[in-house]
């Protein structure tokens, strides 16, 4: 018995293996995804969906079909842990003139968008799914899959777009895909507490009042923990003693941004994106030269890890027996196929529904000709966007799953086709995005489009300027006041920027003075920014 104590409680022996093995695909997903960096077809997500996939198999026969899974699906760990990170790093890294230059553009297309798209696969699985007499299903049932596949998934699109090449197309899809994850669980969490038996005019404007509501008082409040995390920063300077608080406490308030909005029942997924784009713009400028670096760095990996882990999770998970046999036993396979299938079918009908229409109304709105969504643009828009991932998932088991385990056979029908729908759209639509990109939007035009809207601010780019002229720091700033004067008469001449013209004035006369931001760099003696700071302040005579 003595011996025994020595050694580890065999109950926990389970979990280590787990994260044991997890770790240890995740090092086998990122070498491969570096092998086949250079591949027109593959992109990270997949490989790491693949790699899931193969592992779950193996697991499979080696317990001679038991089970698959070594970590139960749970949407906590999803919710909490591995989405923040990923949405969290999207809002610092976006380009940000590009995403509020086309603000409206993109909320009409995730707000709007997805009531749209939800409403034809809601209608749509109510005219065709239930011809297919599966069992049980209410209407409430049918609302929720509207609601649960209107989420696109913005991780996998993240992927196949490139902010660089296409950075218009990266910031329309994208933006697009952030504010629909959020309205999705908006729409799904309110349908859970909808009545559903008394539907009434009253009812619905209620709703939507309740929807904008949210939606505001989410974006206000990451904007709010983005400005308290800047004002701390600057007032306080940390990087006097130590460049590791900054970077934590930067990372620790974006992450309490988004539990304090789960805590408040708002949006967690706008509310971090916000914080992420209020601190790339105020907070990354108050902080040491290392920590810019560093958390640059931090906040991609932590993203990259996430992003990894969910889609090796979503892989193995995808094979695990349960639900399988009991489809297979209820079932006949066309039938599986069947809801499949027309599920896909509604998920392309409902994003066309939208995106054309949509992409219409917004280029009547634009004067100019190079504001407006081209045919081609608004194809590969639609095409983006049609991948279905974890946030469908998630959602999925929370409708279809009591406590983890599915016993009614129309419940286990609809997580295995939600599985399903979201392997095939991932693998098929993102394989095959890159070459339709090629094929749509030939590489001349790429460069033409990237140097057009190349721009100093986001963090990304100052590097790379920072790398070219490292010597020659006064240059970047000159380089910036240089451009000013013909960037105002633009400005001036088109009353549309305007409203970014006002911005600016009020942001250097306001925000940034309180804030801190580029430019206002606080000099403490004996700083780390000291070296740098004489010459920022010499080339401003």
């Amino acid at each position: 018995m003595g011996l025994m104590a020595l050694g580890d409680p065999p109950a926990d022996y389970a979990s280590i293996a787990a994260v044991g093995l997890f770790v240890a695909l995740m090092c086998v997903c990122i070498i491969v995804g570096h092998l086949l960096e250079e591949n027109r077809w593959m992109n990270e997500s997949i490989t790491a969906l693949f790699i899931g996939l193969g592992t779950g198999a193996v697991i499979l026969f080696a317990s001679s079909g038991k089970h698959s899974r070594v970590l139960q699906f749970s949407e906590d760990l999803f919710f909490i842990y591995l989405l923040p990170p990923i949405i969290f790093n999207a809002g610092f890294q976006v380009k940000k003139k590009q995403f509020f230059r086309n603000f409206i553009t993109i909320t009409l297309f995730g707000a709007v968008g997805t009531l749209i798209s939800f409403t034809v696969i809601s209608l749509g699985a109510l005219g065709l799914v239930s011809r297919l007499n599966i069992g049980a299903l209410e209407l409430g049932d049918y609302l929720a899959l509207g609601a649960i596949f209107s989420a696109t998934d913005s991780v996998c699109t993240l992927q196949v777009l490139s902010q660089d090449e296409t950075p218009f197309l990266y910031s329309l899809v994208f933006g697009e895909g952030v504010v629909n994850d959020a309205t999705s669980v908006v729409l799904f969490n309110a349908i859970q507490n909808f009545d559903l038996g008394n539907i009434s005019g009253a009812k619905l404007l209620n709703f939507i009042g309740s929807f904008l509501y949210l939606f505001g008082t989410s974006t206000i409040l990451g904007v709010a923990s983005g400005l308290l995390s800047a004002y701390i920063i600057k007032k306080l300077y940390f990087g006097r003693h130590s460049t590791d608080r900054e970077v934590s406490i930067m990372m620790l308030m974006a992450y309490l941004s988004y539990m304090l909005a789960e805590l408040l029942d708002l949006s967690g997924i706008l509310t971090v994106f916000f914080c992420g784009i209020v601190m790339s713009h105020y907070t990354w400028h108050n902080v040491t030269e290392s920590s810019r670096v560093t958390t640059k760095h931090a906040f991609a990996t932590l993203s990259f890890i996430a992003e990894t882990f969910l889609f090796l999770y979503v892989g193995m998970d995808a094979l695990d027996i349960e639900k399988w046999k009991i489809v297979s036993q209820t079932y006949s396979p066309v039938k599986s196929v069947a809801l499949s299938s027309t599920i896909l079918a509604l998920v392309l009908v409902s994003r066309a529904a939208f995106v054309f229409p949509l992409s219409f109304l917004s280029n009547l709105t634009k004067k100019t000709p190079n504001g407006k969504i081209s045919f081609r643009q608004q194809v590969i828009v639609w095409w983006a966007g049609l991948m279905r991932g974890a946030v469908s998932i998630a959602l999925a088991y929370n409708k279809f799953t009591r406590s983890g385990h599915t016993q009614q056979p129309s419940n286990a029908i609809m997580i295995t086709s939600t599985i399903t729908v979201v392997l095939f759209s991932t693998i098929v639509f993102g394989l095959l995005t890159k070459p339709l990109i090629r094929l749509l939007i030939p590489p001349r035009h790429l460069s033409r489009e990237a140097s057009a809207l190349s721009e100093p601010s986001s963090p990304k780019s100052f590097f790379e300027q920072l790398a070219t002229n490292s010597p020659g720091l006064p240059d970047i700033e000159n380089g910036i006041s240089l451009r000013r004067p013909t960037s105002l008469r633009l400005l001036l001449a088109s009353p549309a920027r305007s409203v970014h013209y006002y911005w600016r004035k009020f942001d250097d006369g306001f925000m940034r003075p309180v804030f801190g931001g580029r430019g206002f760099v606080p000099f403490h003696p004996g700083s780390p920014t000291e070296s740098s700071v004489p010459l920022l302040a010499g080339n401003g005579n």
